[in-house]
């Protein structure tokens, strides 16, 4: 049996310190005060994130290279892709507007695709990661700012508002984001910062001897 070796945990909500004990997969540990959740035991959680961000990445592209949606009128098609509509609102002087599409839809999204890919790919063939602390800092940070899911609300609100009046054709970016939506959140729900710092923290020779 593999020795292992208790380490003390804040409790998120109300700062009680506790002693980590070992869970079986699958299962959580909840503070003994006011029964929050500690930490998971998650199953497979890098590899399992690892496969949803690739998958992410490939939708992502696909969803800024393919038009989003096309407006037919009197035989006349135009379609519009998210680089178009980012470059659309900044002509019709909407900087503002136009620079926050922008980073919530384009560059955050990409940067964090290609952070966690450059964090989980490493410890998914056992190897340290380099400046994995600012790559996990940077994550946190970025978060927030993603609105994939907001801008498909705000495309849905629009095609609805626009199928009165011409002909919509959804294009493929449209079922690319949705389908990248659902795979950012299962991302985020299977992602486990304590299972990327274990990982971390293992010494060579430990996991195989384990």
């Amino acid at each position: 049996m593999a020795h292992y070796s208790a380490q003390l945990i804040a409790c998120h909500d109300c700062d009680l310190l506790q002693r980590e004990i070992p869970l079986k997969p699958g299962c959580a540990a909840s503070c003994s005060r006011c029964g929050a959740v500690l930490y998971r035991n998650a199953t497979d959680s890098i590899n399992r994130t690892l496969a949803y961000i690739l998958a992410a990445s490939v939708l992502f592209v696909i969803a800024n290279i393919f038009p989003i949606f096309a407006i037919e009128v009197q035989g006349s098609r135009n379609a519009i892709n998210l680089a178009g509509a980012v470059r659309s609102l900044w002509s019709q002087q909407f900087q503002s507007l136009s620079l926050l599409v922008f980073l919530s839809t384009i560059l955050i999204p990409a940067l964090e695709l290609v952070t966690m890919t450059c964090l989980l790919l490493p410890l998914k063939f056992r190897r340290i990661p380099g400046r994995y602390s600012f790559m996990l800092r940077f994550i946190r940070i970025a978060e927030p700012w993603g609105m994939i899911e907001v801008f498909m609300l705000g495309v849905l609100v629009s095609l609805v508002k626009l199928t009165s009046s011409f002909k919509v054709i959804p294009g493929i970016a449209l079922w690319s984001f949705g389908g990248l939506t659902l795979l950012l959140a299962a991302a985020a729900a299977s992602f486990s910062t304590r299972d990327v710092w274990a990982r971390l923290d293992r010494k060579p020779g430990q996991e195989s001897a384990a």
